[in-house]
């Protein structure tokens, strides 16, 4: 027990091998508060929604949040409700027990909404997909501007998405 205490306290730590920061994902998020800053004047409000999954891609869209990689400094903010949401992240299939929830999110929040399919359930309804109580991917109901396959995708991958959807934004105000 004692050397155990020992090897805890003058051993190896588990920490020293993490990187202090991700230079990609810092490049990536500084190319997104530009174009967030350039599309909306203020930071993106993001609304997660799981609509039958199996948390994995939450996991990740949580790790956003969480200090390592910290995408509020690069104006992303998770909000509570879909009246304040710019942007709603769906995570998992469509069940039918979650279709009528998935409906009035969206209609609940300020129009244009827009959607991304963050994980392979959403985009396409996954390994669960023509089941009896999935109707499929979150195109099935709603008009989704980005799609992030992967099973979850990695926070990078999420950002990947964001800026995607960032240039859309300013392909659309430019030509429309």
């Amino acid at each position: 027990m004692i050397s155990e205490v020992f090897k805890n306290v003058f051993g190896k730590k588990k920490t020293s091998a993490v990187k202090p920061q991700d230079l990609s994902f810092q490049k990536l998020g500084l190319q997104l508060k530009e174009d967030i800053d350039g599309v909306f004047g203020r930071s993106l409000a993001v609304r997660e929604l799981d609509s039958g999954s199996d948390n994995a891609a939450e996991i990740e869209v949580n790790n956003l949040a969480a200090p390592y990689y910290d995408a509020e400094r690069f104006g992303i903010t998770f909000v509570a409700s879909p009246r304040h949401a710019d942007v709603i992240l769906i995570t998992g299939a469509i069940t039918l027990n979650m279709a009528a929830a998935v409906k009035k999110t969206f209609d609940a929040m300020p129009q244009p909404g827009l959607v991304m399919a963050v994980g392979d359930d959403a985009c396409d309804g996954g390994i669960l997909k023509g089941t009896y109580a999935v109707l499929g991917g979150a195109d099935r109901m709603l008009h989704v501007d980005v799609k992030i396959p992967g099973n979850p995708p990695s926070p990078e991958e999420i950002m990947a998405g964001l800026v995607t959807l960032m240039a859309q934004i300013k392909m659309k105000t430019r030509t429309g």
